[in-house]
Parts: structure tokens; C-alpha cells; sequence
């Protein structure tokens, strides 16, 4: 396995998510100021959108528009990584990929528990899951803000325990998240991904032929009942990790739309999901909720304890291989960066709940756990420089 190729790989793609980190804090900060200076920020985002003609159009909201339609492409480069990495990556070894697999389960399993717990018997407990997912973008790009105070072994893990965990987000969106399924529109969905199949078996090699075969599916996939963005999770997924004709096909897709991504989808996600009317009336209520103590609870300790407990079960047990250079205060460190929900935790949060109150009551919770998530992770990681202690 070249483990130098990986960290290189690693290195170059932190620096892409650390400027996509950037851009995601500003349209949040923007999407803050907005929602405060009066109406229009709801107005805006409330507004109607038809495409299509007749019986042939979808009309939607332009926030739908953005969570159901674009973040689709997100979730489409989500895949795209997720293959490479076990496929032709670092996660196709088997003691590499059991270190951040398990990690992965362990931060996610924890939180959703704490979560359960502390809001038993309430009417906000179908939001287990937003405590569950790691924000790769703001975590990966604090990470980087240390430069080379964090070995690149630490960086690769942590990147390698975002892309396992956007594994299990995917499939708790598929599976907990999805209502009114039609079986007719999902015969739909296999039929459009099978002439995907069929295109590649004749070799057509044009990624633009691919195009209206995707958008049918998710079309197919939005009207029957499973989240639209699965649809790009499914034909990101069908893209071939060899290369083809001499092509490596899913790097350079993956490489033309990363940026698109990051740099334009998911602050256009955050703008529009991100806003919230910051007076005494909403923080207090804010501050006495238990979903937003679960929530914030759950990305601080549940991602913490779950995380590194398992890292460090795994090394003592000896049946996985940690890159280079990692310690148990790294360790600690990339656990509690992985408590940095905010994107597919706010996401989540749209999913879980109708009330727009009770909404803006688990951005509260995402907020404040995402930002002493980062706090805490950047203090142990630039403590463990001084005093490093091995696993």
C-alpha cells in the first residue's frame, strides 16, 4: 500500500476543504446576519420555483431546492470519495480500514445514545441521528489550521473516519428518513441506474451522456418517498474506481466537481439552512431544551468518548494498523474535531422535525457542540505537541 501516496493525497485534499471551511463559516455568518435584519430571510428562502412544464415540473421552495437538488451533487462527490478510498485507497487494507471503521461506528453509536437518553419520552426524540455525523469540511479544515504542528498521519485518520462516517450518514438518511416510499417510482430508480450499468458494459466513456440518466434518477428517487440526494449517492457509487481506456474516470470527475461542492454548494446549503433569529426569547428557550442539550451533548461528549474509546480499544487489542505518527493525544484531538456536525447535522435536523421552532432549537444545539467540539480539539492537539504520549 503507498502510504506516502495516501498522505500526500490526504494533504492535498485538506487544503481544498480547508478553503471549502472557509467559505462555509462565511455564508453561515451571512445566513446569522441575514435571518436578523428582518423578515426576508424566511421570505426568501419560502419563495416558490417551478421547473419543468405541465404534469412534467417540479415545484419546490428554493431551500428545498437547494437540500433536495443541489446537495445531491454533494452527496454525488460524497460517493465518488467514498469508493476511491476502498476501492483504490487507504481503507482497502484491512487493518488500515478497521481503525477508522470502527472509530466511525463508535461516534456514532455513542452520541445517538446520549441523545435518546436524554430526550426519552419527548416529541423530539426522532432526532437521534443529527448528533451522529462529523462535518468533514469544518473539521478536516481546523486540522489544517495547525499546519504542520499535526503529523500527516493524524490528518489522513481523521479524514478516513469522515469518510466511514458519511458512510452510515448516508444509509441513516436512506433508511430512518424517508417516508411514503412508492415501489412503482423506485422500479423507476433501478431502471435508470440499470441504463447507467448498460451505458459503462457498452463502453460509452463521455461522463455528459451520463448526465440525463442521473437526473432521471433522481427525479425517480424524489417522488418515491426516499431522499432525493440518495439518487446522487447511487450514481456516484456506479462510477468506475479503475481507470477506463487509460481514463481515470472518477478522479477527474471528482476533481472537476470538488470545488463545485465545496466551494459553492455547501455555503449555498448553509445560507440557506443556517439562519436563526438570535434574541433573549429564542436563547432562553434555547438553553431550557432537551434537544439542544442532547444535541450539543452528544457532538462534545458522545463524539469524544466514542471516537478515541474505540481507537484505542482497537490498539490495545492489536487488530488494527494507525498511520505513522499518531499518539494517544492526537487521538483525543480528532475525536473531538469529529463532534463538528454542523452541515449533515444541520441537514439531518430538517429531516427530523416540521417545527420551525423546534428547528432553530437544534441549530442552537449544533452550534454550540460543533464550536467547543473545535475549541477542545484544537487545545488537546496543540497540547499533545508538548507532551505526547504512545498509544
Amino acid at each position: 500500500m503507498d502510504v506516502r501516496g495516501n498522505i500526500d493525497a490526504a494533504t492535498e485534499y485538506l487544503r481544498d476543504e480547508t478553503t471549502g471551511g472557509i467559505a462555509l463559516l462565511a455564508a453561515t455568518a451571512v445566513a446569522l446576519v441575514w435571518a436578523n435584519l428582518g423578515g426576508s430571510y424566511l421570505s426568501f428562502w419560502h419563495t416558490e420555483l417551478t421547473l419543468g412544464v405541465g404534469s412534467l415540473s417540479i415545484t419546490e421552495d428554493f431551500q428545498h431546492w437547494v437540500n433536495d437538488g443541489l446537495m445531491a451533487l454533494f452527496f454525488f462527490v460524497v460517493a465518488l470519495e467514498v469508493k476511491r478510498e476502498f476501492v483504490t485507497g487507504d481503507l482497502r487494507d484491512r487493518r488500515t480500514a478497521t481503525v477508522p471503521v470502527l472509530a466511525a461506528l463508535g461516534g456514532v453509536a455513542l452520541p445517538a445514545i446520549i441523545f435518546a437518553l436524554l430526550t426519552l419520552g419527548s416529541d423530539g426524540a426522532s432526532g437521534w441521528a443529527i448528533p451522529t455525523a462529523t462535518d468533514i469540511a469544518f473539521a478536516v479544515g481546523v486540522l489544517a489550521l495547525l499546519g504542520d504542528r499535526v503529523p500527516a498521519g493524524v490528518k489522513l485518520l481523521l479524514l478516513t473516519i469522515a469518510v466511514v462516517d458519511d458512510v452510515v450518514a448516508i444509509a441513516v438518511i436512506a433508511l430512518f428518513y424517508s417516508s411514503g416510499i412508492s415501489l412503482a417510482w423506485l422500479g423507476a430508480v433501478v431502471a435508470g441506474l440499470a441504463a447507467i450499468v448498460a451505458l459503462r458494459a457498452f463502453g460509452v466513456r463521455r461522463v455528459i451522456a451520463y448526465v440525463p440518466l442521473g437526473v432521471f434518477v433522481w427525479v425517480a428517487m424524489l417522488e418515491s418517498g426516499v431522499h432525493a440526494t440518495i439518487a446522487g449517492v447511487a450514481v456516484g457509487l456506479l462510477m468506475p474506481a479503475h481507470p477506463v481506456g487509460g481514463r481515470q474516470v472518477l478522479e477527474e470527475v471528482e476533481d472537476r466537481l470538488h470545488p463545485f461542492s465545496s466551494l459553492l454548494v455547501i455555503p449555498l446549503f448553509a445560507l440557506a439552512n443556517a439562519g436563526i433569529v438570535l434574541d433573549g426569547a429564542t436563547i432562553s428557550a434555547a438553553a431550557e431544551s432537551r434537544i439542544a442539550w442532547a444535541i450539543a451533548v452528544g457532538l462534545v461528549v458522545g463524539k469524544l468518548l466514542g471516537i478515541a474509546g474505540m481507537i484505542l480499544l482497537v490498539a490495545r487489542l492489536g487488530i488494527g494498523r494507525l498511520p505513522e505518527g499518531v499518539r494517544a493525544q492526537h487521538v483525543w484531538g480528532i475525536a473531538a474535531l469529529g463532534g463538528i456536525g454542523f452541515t449533515v447535522s444541520l441537514f439531518i435536523a430538517q429531516l427530523a422535525y416540521s417545527d420551525p421552532l423546534t428547528i432553530d432549537t437544534a441549530k442552537f444545539g449544533i452550534f454550540a457542540g460543533s464550536i467547543v467540539s473545535a475549541l477542545l480539539g484544537v487545545a488537546i492537539l496543540l497540547k499533545g505537541r508538548r507532551a505526547v504520549t504512545r498509544l
